[in-house]
């Protein structure tokens, strides 16, 4: 039970997300912000989030698209459950577990506002779509602080250590940009660079989540 939620869950969601970004962004009717005439999806002048919408920024219906990515994005809150099983795994050492239980905390709270993002459409439900964007990655700092202590700690290899202090280095440099760059969009050129600047962090997250699950098996294997 412990393997399927703290590796096979989690592997699976970080996956499925990255196939469905994929396949969507093929589905995609077109447009972006500033040129609504856009054939396609394009991967510097579209944010993941346009994928989600009810319709393109072209206007049209973009029911395949948004159907496939905004269900990639629910299945965050299964990582989340996931990362609730976590702590287990550091039983032997009760700081070590308890730093463990806060990191797995902020995790669930950052999965769930994950997948918040797929339940807001942006061009249905914008308020709420960008909170739960906004402060998902937020959320993710402390989470990401606990467990650079829990790994550093424990005898997993450092590895995983140094690529969740990157991921950590990362999320916070990404927060900081958004807090510098909202509201502040007014040009193509400034939408090119927010939008590359997401698929980064979304990649980097992605390879960082999926390196912890090689952790976390690690752990399983001292416990047999």
């Amino acid at each position: 039970m412990e393997k399927f939620w703290t590796v096979y869950i989690i592997r699976f969601v970080t996956i499925n997300f990255l196939l469905s970004a994929v396949l969507a962004s093929f589905l995609y009717s077109g447009g972006n912000i500033f040129e609504p005439d856009q054939i396609g999806y394009s991967f510097t002048k579209n944010y993941l989030s346009d994928l989600g919408g009810y319709k393109s920024r072209s206007g049209e219906v973009n029911f395949l698209s948004s159907f496939i990515f905004n269900t990639s994005m629910l299945f965050y809150a299964a990582s989340g459950i996931g990362f609730l099983f976590v702590p287990n795994l550091f039983k032997n050492n009760k700081k070590t577990y308890r730093l463990a239980c806060a990191g797995s905390f902020f995790f669930f709270i950052g999965c769930f506002l994950f997948a918040g993002v797929g339940l807001t459409p942006h061009d249905l439900y914008l308020d709420l779509h960008s909170h739960f964007a906004k402060n998902a990655f937020r959320v993710l700092i402390p989470a990401s602080i606990f467990y650079v202590i829990v790994l550093f700690k424990s005898t997993v290899h450092n590895r995983y250590t140094l690529v969740t202090l990157g991921y950590l280095i990362f999320t916070f440099a990404y927060v900081v940009y958004q807090l510098l760059i909202e509201d502040a969009l007014k040009s193509p050129e400034a939408l090119i660079e927010s939008v590359i600047i997401q698929k980064l962090i979304a990649i980097i997250s992605m390879i960082s989540i999926f390196s912890l699950t090689y952790a976390f098996s690690s752990k399983l294997s001292e416990k047999k």
